[in-house]
């Protein structure tokens, strides 16, 4: 495996003065040679003035975030990081590998969940490149890997947990995106290292039930919606009876025997349970009429 060899470049500032001098140099030398007609003087000039000439190709620039891969006939000979105007090699390759943050979303992809739902998810990857002879050299195109690899831990993530929590379950899709992005991160991660790049951040993006189950999954999170707050309510009516009959038996306001309290009871859960407004009867009699 290609590691990284990140290699101090020359400051491109300092070879133009340098080329030029050489540069001037060479050409005054082959004039005076053609002056003195001097065939071996004029044959040296020429080669000088070639050479110097060639050397003029070995500037490149790196822009910030920017790191120039080096190879030297297919041989790579290291990494140029340092920002601004460089020489080097005027026969190396110099090819340019932004390290800058980069971010893209999946797309929807419709998985079946843990208990075999179909469900349509994707996410956003946050990553960057951090080896850059890995990610040169290791795999052919480390954007389009990183894509694929992405979406290939994201299936493999999504066929582990449930959709939302039942009982007995732990972590769900719906219910826990903290710790899922996490377990996203690491697998997504785990499946880039070779390729020189380090994910930031993995989160889900869009997660929905598949269009074909979608109402029936509606249906049953209204039912257990209607079903929760059912629960509440009866909770709280239940206390505020007992409430009402401590409170009438403490005061001693009226002494109840067991059916009337069943009466009573009966009546004011009928109140407080009711999903519309209810309806008074007098009764003018008795009880026990």
């Amino acid at each position: 495996m290609i590691r990284e060899n990140e290699r101090t470049i020359p400051s491109g500032y300092l070879m133009i003065v340098v080329l030029f001098i050489a540069e001037a140099g060479s050409i005054y030398w082959f004039v005076q040679e053609i002056q003195a007609l001097s065939v071996a003087g004029i044959i040296a000039a020429s080669i000088l003035t070639t050479v110097v000439l060639i050397l003029w190709f070995g500037f490149f620039m790196v822009h910030p975030n920017e790191a120039r891969v080096l190879q030297l006939f297919g041989a790579y000979v290291g990494t140029a990081r340092q920002p601004g105007l460089r020489w080097a090699n005027p026969f190396y390759t110099k090819k340019a590998v932004s390290v800058r943050i980069r971010n893209f979303e999946s797309s929807k992809l419709k998985v079946n969940d843990s208990r075999g739902s179909p469900i349509e998810i994707a996410a956003v990857v946050v990553w960057r490149v951090i080896d850059t002879a890995e990610a040169i050299f290791e795999v052919d195109d480390y954007e389009e890997f990183v894509t694929i690899q992405s979406e290939s831990a994201l299936r493999n993530l999504t066929t582990t947990y449930p959709y939302e929590p039942h009982e007995g379950d732990g972590l769900a899709l719906r219910s826990n995106p903290a710790e899922i992005a996490q377990a996203l991160r690491e697998e997504i991660q785990d499946r880039l290292e070779e390729a020189g790049v380090n994910v930031i951040e993995a989160r889900i993006s869009h997660l929905a039930y598949a269009p074909e189950i979608a109402n029936a999954m509606l249906r049953r999170q209204q039912a257990s919606a209607v079903i929760a707050a059912r629960t509440q309510i009866v909770a709280g009516a239940v206390g505020m009876v007992r409430m009402a009959l401590e409170q009438l038996k403490a005061e001693e306001v009226v002494d109840l025997d067991e059916e009337r309290k069943a009466a009573m009871v009966g009546n004011l859960l009928t109140v407080l349970c009711s999903e519309e407004g209810t309806q008074p009867v007098l009764n003018t009699g008795s009880l026990y009429s």
